[in-house]
């Protein structure tokens, strides 16, 4: 999992609230084995039509948001059933953070365990980062996970909670399994100690 410290990017507004996680990826992508590629199916019902083709008014579908790592939305994001590919999808996409008033709990675990730093902002901050993200050309936010900070450079600075595990494992690019590997020598230790016992009680 890549570090995160801070990230100055676009910021993508997704003025909906309620977003459940079968929009974030249909339930239709769910049998891929794989944990990657997802980020072509990110709210596939929503970018395109049922003929496949790109619905122009929507917000991904936008050359103006190009290559933003932030995601703006409304309150409730990532509601609906637990399923982590919500998390694969956005990471694969290219989202780092995801600025909402207020996000289901299980995505809100899902998320972080996949390198996405979820900030929760009041309703009315959100909604003043949505309209300039609408109607600033370029609007470009910051967010530092260190200082647990939102902020642009029209004078906009906003705090968000982080669980302190978290923030840690973040920080450090920790996953599950990173998190295992830090104890690989005690594991291994433990491991070799163990297979002696077996031996000797075999004799």
């Amino acid at each position: 999992m890549e570090k995160f410290t801070t990230l100055t990017s676009l910021a993508m507004p997704l003025d909906r609230a309620n977003v459940d996680t079968d929009q974030i990826i249909p339930k239709q992508f769910l049998k891929r084995v794989e944990r990657t590629g997802y980020g072509d199916f990110l709210f596939f019902d929503w970018r395109q039509t049922p003929e496949g083709k790109p619905v122009a008014a929507f917000v991904l579908n936008d050359p103006r948001y190009k290559g933003a790592q932030i995601l703006v939305a409304g309150k409730n994001f990532a509601c609906g059933s637990s399923r982590e590919h919500a998390a694969w999808a956005l990471s694969d996409f290219g989202f780092r953070v995801v600025i909402a008033p207020t996000f289901a709990d299980i995505f809100f675990s899902n998320a972080g365990k996949n390198g996405i730093v979820l900030a929760r902002l009041s309703e009315a901050q959100v909604a003043t980062l949505l309209n300039n993200a609408q109607t600033i050309p370029g609007y470009k936010l910051t967010v530092s996970l260190e200082e647990q900070t939102v902020i642009d450079s029209r004078g906009f600075k906003a705090s968000f909670e982080v669980d302190p595990f978290r923030k840690y494992c973040l920080l450090e690019g920790l996953d599950d399994i990173g998190l295992t590997l830090r104890h690989a020598a005690e594991l291994d230790a433990f491991e070799a100690k163990h297979d002696e016992a077996g031996w000797l009680r075999a004799k």
